[in-house]
């Protein structure tokens, strides 16, 4: 019997274990266009997330030029009233230089339980979407910053804040620099029991 199979999968694994060790927040991004399509597709494999009773609770919400320089915009005015003029244009322009935009939502419920399960799935659905995409040569940031929370930014992407909530603005892009991380040793976050 030939070792083939098992050597084909331990290459699978080996890649996949690297995709996903070497996934990295990014902040600069080159000014190259990303196609929309291979977004599309990401979003097509990020729904496959475990998703309990298959609510399916997530929205994606791909925004365009037009949607971009509002955000962009409106980030100007949320981080001034927050932290002054000087930090609010400096957020502005760190925000202008971000080639992509994603905004992903998650289903509200009076559940409790229910949204928690779903916002869990939601996450696991951005974890896809993101390897997704470091797969194909792009790199991301995950934000959840002032302008997440803002009823304006609701307002202006049309989100209906009673029915679901923002769980990610997601930045994406070819990346400029991909930084390096380190994690601690599995030893020290693993409890054997028997």
């Amino acid at each position: 019997m030939s070792d083939a199979p098992v050597t084909a999968v331990k290459k699978t694994l080996q890649h996949l274990g690297e995709r996903i060790r070497s996934r990295r927040t990014v902040n600069l991004f080159l000014q190259q266009p990303v196609s929309r399509q291979l977004i599309l597709d990401a979003i097509e494999v990020a729904r496959w997330a475990p998703n309990h009773h298959l609510t399916e609770p997530w929205h994606f919400y791909l925004l365009g030029d037009e949607a971009i320089q509002q955000s962009i915009e409106l980030t100007r005015i949320v981080v001034t009233e927050r932290k002054g003029e000087k930090f609010g244009d400096f957020k502005a322009k760190e925000a202008a230089a971000r080639p992509g935009w994603l905004v992903v939502t998650c289903k509200s419920s009076s559940d409790a339980r229910l949204e928690r399960e779903d916002y869990a799935s939601v996450c696991c659905a951005i974890q896809n979407l993101n390897l997704y995409i470091s797969e194909a040569g792009l790199a991301s940031k995950w934000a959840t910053g002032p302008i997440t929370r803002d009823s304006r930014f609701y307002d202006l992407l049309k989100i209906d804040s009673d029915k679901e909530f923002i769980v990610a603005l997601i930045w994406y892009g070819y990346p400029k620099i991909t930084p390096t991380q380190q994690r601690k040793a599995v030893s020290e976050i693993v409890t054997e029991t028997d």
